[in-house]
């Protein structure tokens, strides 16, 4: 935990460092008394990163001293932060009015005479701790520092590839055959089997596993997971929206009956296939069941639970089972174990045999303990002593609580593992909820608003924060989620025990607070520093008056209440994010403007239409995301957010002066329409960090001004592509032309990664540009007609690993032919092709790596694609336009689709669609 603290008492210092320069000499007679305190806190700052390494065997005293260093750490901060925006931002301009000079000079001077004052009395604070560490003796611990080698590359593979999942093959076959088996009327009944077993067993892994399996077999589908206290009435909402594929229109504002209602008119005359996992309680069930339309068309349901009672509630004879779901054997457990730590299930040194023994006995089977335990040998020295120490670790708690303490305390051992700065940013997780989705992006915008993230060389804040996201992922303490085709982690979810181990951790040493769900009962006797709040099933939680928020430095709001404390009562906020306040008001930012440390900015509401105009003065504000609500126009004065570095707001009109944001390296999604001054096309040019850019053009080219819009932003993006820019997505609502992109771009964007067309037009062809682009990952483009010239120029592209075509017809009466020189790293290949009748071809070894396949064909054109040359293949999506084709023929083609890909080596998951 001293971690955590580090961090800020490192900001401290450097900010310490700041006053004692030129800027702000003027601090006169306190110069003395700063120095002492960055001396001091330097000298204790060593001290708490020693610390780290024996935090849990820390004394009762040590952990007290440890507190008040934090708490008075965060408060020197805060002085500092408040005196220097004072300072910096109070200053005026050779214009200003003589009196408003004055005015402004007074307060300046009243700024320094306080911050003299509060530094006075910190000083005092920091000689008391100080003392209070010498009189308790505190540097006279004995220290150990642990070694730590390199990322482990193996582990993206036990994620992405089902063939690294040890020992799941023979229950996911029970469980196939369970739900499919029978004969004559009994196969067309509805089916429930419900999986139950303790926490840590791979039960969601398991039904995940069977969905993907069985998925291209139903009609409709949907997996949904619950939380220990669910909001039902969103997991409704979340089932509609799945089993429709698409999204009702005000369902925000249904009740649960209308919902149910829609959801089983829906399912009436359909066979589907939905998974409930993780079932808390019988009443959670009941309702959702409601919902769940009992027909004779062969539909089936999976659920899951830790709880007998429940998973048996949740089945009823004859065609009903309940599957207990058990702990790996012994060899399965040593497979496992062995491959995370040596890449191989078969490689052991014959001097760790016996303590490996030990450890798989400890762990008992579950799949998480072992991961977890072997993550952390992972990265240790494979000695007998070194494992040995990790085995007597386990050991010690096992008699104490045989069904929870083993597993924290082996959890608590990885989290013991992680070098200072993880152990930070992943602490900052337990403030959100369970099973929810955290976007890898806007963690690691909020780690860098907190602080966490320290430049490192040449490496921006950005790439720094990914790569310790990576490592937290490498070292199993958080899931991925959704997974890119370059292995990019763009999401993650952490496991329930995890998070538990996680909210213990920061409640016992004040690094986050919670209220609502089962944490509101949670007392607080200290000032708040990091407050999340959880209103989806507590809707009238309320912070207590006893806690002391005006310090608080986050605020996380997930859900919606009438008792959220007021923002005019954090005026030290550097990160706020609320999501899903379904009936918020714009009346609750009124004191928006006031949050003058504000770092992160994050609403996704759709109950708002605008946010207050007065957000010029947060100077130091670097990301402002509203890509989640209805506001189309930027608040007045966003140019003048200096700071910024990330903006999103959907149909973002482009401001004026947009080329002042320096700093921009993200700008999604700006509109250029007809209320746009051509000249401000200009400004983007300016914009020499941007990376990311999307933009939706909506200029008609009889517009009066539409050569000046062609030409400046055709300036503008070839200055941006000679600088950062790294993925470019364009959109159109309507059929506006692009068509100067064709071969206007000079010289070549070369850093460019991801290209995305999302609009009606078509390239008549591939534009030039596109066939040099080297570091090229994702294209997404459209063309018409497209031919084997398109494809053989697209076939070029070394870097290329996700490729998607959309075109309205084939040019020429011969078949597109995918070489086997063609295209040799794509992973993922989408073709849509509404009128081809030629079909596509891949030739022997054409795309070895392509890993999914989306095609689209005329059934006339018939399977003669060579489907059976994909050996890597592993998900198969159809499309068959059938369009005049007899039903006869169509019922053979899509049993002929089936039999080629059973033939395929890693038996691909299938899915046929029909148009």
């Amino acid at each position: 935990m001293a971690s955590a603290l580090t961090g800020v008492v490192t900001s401290v210092i450097g900010k310490l460092t700041a006053l004692l320069g030129e800027e702000y000499t003027k601090l006169t007679g306190v110069q003395r008394e700063v120095n002492f305190m960055k001396d001091e806190l330097s000298s204790m700052n060593a001290l708490l990163q020693r610390l780290a390494e024996v935090d849990s065997d820390l004394d009762l005293q040590t952990k007290e001293w440890r507190r008040q260093v934090q708490e008075m750490s965060y408060d020197i901060e805060d002085c500092i932060d408040e005196f220097m925006h004072r300072v910096g931002y109070d200053s005026t301009t050779d214009s200003a009015g003589l009196v408003h000079r004055m005015v402004q000079r007074l307060k300046t001077l009243w700024a320094r005479h306080q911050i003299a004052s509060q530094i006075k009395e910190l000083k005092t604070r920091v000689e008391d701790a100080n003392n209070r560490r010498m009189r308790y003796k505190l540097d006279e611990h004995t220290f150990q520092s642990s070694t730590r080698t390199a990322i482990d590359p193996r582990l993206p593979s036990l994620y992405a590839d089902p063939d690294g999942l040890v020992g799941i093959d023979q229950p996911r076959d029970d469980l196939v055959r369970m739900l499919m088996e029978g004969e004559g009327a009994s196969v067309q009944q509805l089916k429930v089997i419900s999986i139950v077993g303790p926490g840590g067993l791979g039960k969601t892994t398991l039904v995940n596993e069977v969905y993907h399996r069985l998925e291209g077999q139903f009609q409709c589908r949907a997996f949904v997971s619950l939380t220990q206290q669910p909001d039902v009435k969103k997991i409704l909402r979340n089932i509609l929206y799945q089993v429709g594929r698409q999204e009702c229109a005000n369902m925000e504002t249904w009740d649960e009956e209308k919902i149910i209602n829609a959801i089983r008119d829906f399912l009436q005359s359909k066979t589907y296939l939905i998974v409930i996992d993780d079932i808390w309680s019988t009443q959670a069930w009941k309702t959702i069941k409601c919902a769940l339309y009992v027909n004779n068309c062969g539909s089936r349901i999976m659920t899951t639970t830790r709880i007998v009672s429940i998973a048996k509630s949740c089945c009823s004879p004859p065609h009903d089972h309940v599957y207990e779901i058990i702990p790996l054997s012994t060899d399965s457990s040593k497979c496992l174990f062995f491959k995370r730590i040596f890449g191989s299930e078969d490689i052991c040194p014959p001097q760790l045999e016996e303590v490996s023994n030990g450890i798989l006995e400890k762990c008992s089977g579950s799949p998480l303990a072992i991961v977890t335990i072997a993550s952390l040998l992972a990265n240790k020295v494979s000695t007998k002593q070194e494992w040995d120490r990790i085995y007597n670790s386990i050991g010690s708690t096992l008699e104490k609580d045989p069904d929870v303490e083993e597993m924290r305390r082996i959890l608590s051992l990885s989290y013991d593992d992680l070098p200072h700065h993880l152990k930070t940013c992943l602490l900052y997780l337990s403030i959100f909820p369970e099973d929810y989705e955290i976007d890898r992006d806007q963690l690691v915008k909020r780690w860098i608003a907190e602080g966490f993230i320290n430049m490192e060389g040449e490496q921006d804040l950005e790439e720094i924060g990914e790569n310790y996201f990576n490592d937290l992922i490498n070292r199993s303490m958080i899931q991925p989620l959704k997974i890119e085709c370059d292995g990019r982690v763009d999401s993650c979810r952490v496991h329930d025990m995890i998070l538990d181990l996680l909210i213990s951790k920061s409640s016992e040493e004040n690094f986050a607070s919670f209220f609502g769900d089962k944490n509101q009962k949670l007392v607080l006797h200290r000032k708040v520093r990091r407050l999340s709040l959880k209103y989806y099933s507590e809707e009238h939680a309320m912070v207590p008056s006893t806690a002391i928020i005006s310090q608080c430095r986050s605020l996380s709001i997930f859900g919606y209440s009438e008792l959220m404390p007021s923002l005019i009562k954090f005026r030290v906020l550097r990160v706020l994010d609320i999501e899903n306040g379904e009936e918020m008001e714009l009346n609750y930012f009124g004191h928006l403007r006031r949050l003058l440390q504000l770092r992160y900015l994050r609403l996704n509401l759709r109950s708002i239409a605008g946010v207050p105009d007065q957000l010029g003065g947060l100077h130091h504000l670097r990301t402002l995301d509203l890509g989640s609500t209805r506001i189309s126009n930027s608040p007045k004065n966003v140019v003048q957010l200096q700071s910024l570095t990330c903006l999103r707001i959907n149909h973002l009109e482009l401001p004026e002066e947009i080329g002042i944001l320096h700093d921009l390296q993200e700008l999604s999604e700006i509109r250029i329409n007809r209320n746009c001054l051509a000249s401000s096309l200009l400004g983007l040019g300016s914009l020499t960090k941007l990376r990311i850019l999307q933009l939706c053009w909506c200029i008609v080219d009889t517009h009066n001004y539409y050569k000046a819009f062609v030409d400046n932003l055709l300036s503008s993006l070839c200055k941006l592509g000679r600088l950062n820019l790294r993925s470019l997505c364009i959109r159109t609502d309507f059929d506006y032309s692009i068509g100067f992109l064709l071969d206007s771009w000079f010289p070549t964007p070369h850093l460019l990664q991801k290209f995305e067309m999302e609009m009606s037009y078509l390239f008549p062809r591939i534009p030039a540009w596109i066939a040099s682009l080297d570091n090229l990952t994702y294209l997404d483009i459209n063309v018409d007609p497209v031919d084997q010239k398109a494809l053989d120029v697209l076939g070029n592209l070394t870097s290329l690993l996700c490729l998607r075509v959309t075109s309205k017809a084939t040019a020429g009466k011969e078949s597109l032919i995918i070489r086997s020189s063609m295209f040799i790293c794509v992973k993922e290949f989408f073709f849509t092709c509404w009128r081809n009748r030629v079909g596509l071809m891949f030739e022997v070894g054409a795309m070895p790596k392509l890993e999914k396949l989306t095609v689209s064909f005329d059934a006339r054109a018939g399977l003669h694609f060579g489907i059976q040359h994909l050996s890597s293949l592993r998900h198969f999506v159809a499309g068959i336009i059938f369009n005049g084709v007899a039903f006869q023929a169509v019922e053979a083609l899509e049993e002929a689709i089936r039999s080629a890909v059973d033939l395929l080596p890693n038996r691909p998951t299938l899915e046929i669609r029909m148009w």
